[in-house]
């Protein structure tokens, strides 16, 4: 197969293989934590949770992000990126410690959420930085391999993560010391990812300029400036900005469906006292769409090769707005696991197709600015849609009409999509197929 072949290819690559293995660690960490803080937060027995609940802790998680992310996109294209998964990564190991600890001390919700803050914020800057480096480890004609291969091996990394702390759950009677463990295994992984940072040169992953260190103050003062340059880009890219458009609308469906996974894996699959059986159940959901991701990272290289990158986004889209009404609305687990797997393809599938619009259409000297624009995006349409669940869902996750909703929305993209794999070619693009 060609694809075996290429990725035979690039895993020949030193530093492509170094960068790989910084992801794939930093990556099942955060399979551990978030598994960790699902299970203290939603399935604790103690604990009675809403789509209301879910929707807040998910805003105080991810909202900062909208915060900090834009800054994330000016350091990276300021500091050697190589030492920001360095020292990104050992910090998250105490903090992570001091979590457990909170965990453990049963200490008020506010404070538990903002020690688990300082984690995920950090998170920014790794999967930034991660995003913004691969290009300078694999040339143009190998990013659509790379984009397969790379975040999606992350994404399997971290269901495996998650796998890990299930494990974990499985031996330890379920409630704070059993979180607790979970988030100091989560702990020692962070340490070691970090670690694996030091194979690669300090100057590997650049970025190309002479001012490399910049004081704080200088670079918090360029924030504003950076950020309107890096849209202005943006917007000088067609494809790159169509496609972000269109990525953002699968995330906002992809994260009512997790709501709405949660709180059925919580209350309608399972006895809410048995909290093991539901965590047990969202873990088989995590399980089988990370099978979904993999698999779309064999068939994207190939089916971008024959649609283009557009036209894959576009069925990506359409197969999702199909899939979803029959396997969603018996509202049984057996063909809502068969939705995580089929959107777990269509969702990582478009996932890979925009990560390669985006490196291969933005210059490196702003790729880590677009990048951190991206997860905003990502983040705020993450939320959005645990907002509007929080208002349209019951407490078991039942409910026909966020189904269909978001069947339309995805209908809504293929359409647009349709629209642009259509169109004249954007004289910006290079390097893919549009």
């Amino acid at each position: 197969m060609h694809v075996v072949r290429d990725l035979r290819v690039l895993l020949r690559l030193p530093d492509f293989r170094r960068l790989l293995t910084v992801r794939l660690l930093s990556q099942l960490s955060d399979g551990v934590f978030q598994v960790a803080l699902a299970s203290y937060v939603v399935f604790s027995p103690e604990k009675q949770t809403s789509p209301g609940s879910v929707a807040a802790v998910l805003g105080v998680l991810l909202l900062p992000y909208s915060l900090l992310g834009p800054f994330t996109g000016v350091f990276l294209d300021r500091w050697r990126r190589r030492q920001v998964l360095l020292w990104c990564n050992l910090l998250r190991a105490p903090l992570s410690c001091g979590t457990a600890a909170l965990i453990l001390l049963h200490v008020p919700d506010w404070l538990f959420y903002l020690s688990a803050l300082s984690v995920t914020a950090i998170n920014r800057f790794v999967l930034s930085g991660l995003s913004a480096s691969l290009p300078r480890v694999v040339d143009t004609r190998q990013l659509v391999t790379a984009n397969s291969l790379s975040p999606t091996a992350g994404t399997l990394a971290a269901a495996a993560g998650g796998g890990a702390a299930f494990v974990v759950h499985l031996f330890l009677s379920a409630g704070a010391g059993a979180d607790a463990a979970t988030v100091s295994l989560a702990a020692l992984l962070y340490a070691c990812a970090g670690l694996s940072a030091l194979a690669l040169g300090s100057d590997a992953l650049g970025p190309d300029t002479a001012e490399r260190v910049p004081r704080l103050t200088a670079a918090v003062a360029s924030t504003g400036r950076g950020l309107l340059d890096g849209l202005r880009h943006l917007g000088e890219r067609r494809a790159a900005r169509r496609a972000l458009v269109a990525m953002t609308a699968m995330r906002f469906c992809y994260g009512a469906l997790t709501v709405m996974l949660l709180m059925l894996c919580r209350y309608a699959w399972a006895d809410p006292a048995d909290s093991d059986h539901g965590l047990a159940l969202l873990g088989l959901a995590v399980g089988l769409s990370a099978a979904g991701f993999f698999l779309a990272a064999v068939v994207t290289p190939w089916a971008t090769g024959r649609l283009g990158v557009a036209g894959w986004i576009t069925a990506c889209s359409a197969a999702s707005a199909l899939v979803l009404p029959p396997l969603g609305l018996p509202f049984e687990a057996g063909p809502m696991m068969l939705a995580a797997f089929a959107l777990g393809i269509t969702t990582q599938g478009a996932k890979i197709a925009t990560d390669t619009v985006v490196q291969t259409h933005v210059e490196d000297r702003y790729r880590g600015r677009v990048f951190s624009l991206y997860d905003v995006a990502f983040n705020v349409a993450f939320v959005g849609a645990a907002a509007v669940c929080a208002l349209l869902l019951p407490s078991d996750g039942r409910s026909s009409a966020v189904i269909i909703a978001l069947s339309l929305v995805y209908a809504v993209v293929a359409a647009a999509m349709t629209r642009v794999s259509q169109a004249a070619p954007d004289t910006s693009e290079t390097g893919v197929r549009p």
